[in-house]
């Protein structure tokens, strides 16, 4: 995403406070958790009536083709943006940790290859602000990257935390369980795209990411080489037209700046007209959490995933 390169004032403050932070986040996990339990209803719901039918069913038939649609009376799906990167080092496979812990089904993370062409997560194009290296991150080898500590500069209980490759993400998310939104960060050629697909199949993952990017030929790349992958497009503003984006794109979602989407609330009934799911990024105030609902929305990338799962379980269904 294209929010600021400095890390979040919960991170500059986790500096000092890394402990109570993720106790906070592991205590609003087991809060989140013990909240979601309903009582069932007590009748089904009617029936719809015969002049609604077609409209339901039209409606029943797009999330079928497109799981990325919420259902009617859900609640948004929290997706953990560079894992719970308000309570650990982003990008990590302990951030991708906490944030499954705090009620995460999904992950967001950032690829790009080192020198050698090895797929590693991590945002910036460069190593300097969230590992002890400098350098950028496609003038390193595979080798140097493995040596660097990602964890240190955010707090020194996370010293020795390392930036993993998106092997070893796979790895860890099958394992452990979920999801992961990878984003392919900036331009990339085919045979880089080519590689990070190849990953995706080689562990088995291609049913539980969803591709995206910024970069409309990125995803032109993935969808030539893996037609069955989802994928979604960044946007920090709109197009004039997202629908018609969506259509050329083949996408399965549409993923506004949630300032600007706000803006234009109404693209958010045009692309689900479309089939077209709408994931709003990085959301951090239940404030925000509350308008991005109202509207539809269908997920929201937070680095605050443990809030937004607790938010969630005590909203009113």
């Amino acid at each position: 995403m294209l929010d600021p390169q400095t890390p979040p004032a919960g991170a500059r403050r986790g500096r000092r406070k890394a402990a109570v932070t993720l106790a906070l986040v592991l205590a609003c996990a087991s809060t989140a958790a013990f909240l979601s339990v309903r009582e069932a209803p007590s009748a089904p719901a009617p029936a719809p009536a015969p002049a609604m039918a077609k409209a339901v069913a039209t409606s029943a038939e797009k999330r079928a083709t497109n799981p990325f649609l919420r259902a009617p009376g859900a609640p948004v799906t929290v997706i953990a943006h560079r894992g719970a990167s308000s309570a650990a080092p982003e990008n990590t496979l302990v951030s991708d940790e906490v944030a499954r812990r705090g009620g995460a089904r999904w992950i967001e993370n950032d690829v790009q290859p080192s020198e050698d062409g090895v797929p590693y997560i991590l945002h910036d194009t460069t190593v300097d602000r969230t590992t002890d290296g400098t350098g950028p991150i496609r003038g390193l080898t595979a080798a140097e990257l493995d040596a660097l500590d990602a964890g240190s500069w955010f707090a020194p209980a996370f010293t020795g935390a390392r930036v993993p490759t998106l092997a070893a993400q796979l790895d860890d998310l099958r394992l452990r369980g979920g999801n992961l939104v990878l984003e392919i960060k900036g331009r990339h050629s085919r045979d880089e795209v080519a590689r990070i697909v190849k990953e995706l199949r080689d562990h088995g993952m291609t049913d539980r990411v969803l591709v995206q990017s910024f970069d409309l030929d990125a995803l032109r790349h993935t969808r030539e080489l893996a037609p069955a992958l989802p994928l979604a497009l960044l946007r920090d503003k709109l197009d004039p037209d997202p629908v018609a984006v969506a259509r050329e794109l083949g996408l399965s979602a549409y993923n506004p700046n949630a300032v600007d989407l706000t803006a234009h609330p109404e693209a958010v009934q045009k692309l689900h007209a479309a089939g077209v799911a709408v994931m709003a990024w990085t959301v951090d105030s239940p404030a925000r959490w509350k308008t991005l609902d109202s509207l539809g929305t269908d997920a929201i990338i937070t680095n605050r995933p443990a809030e937004l799962a607790g938010w969630n379980a005590a909203r009113p269904s």
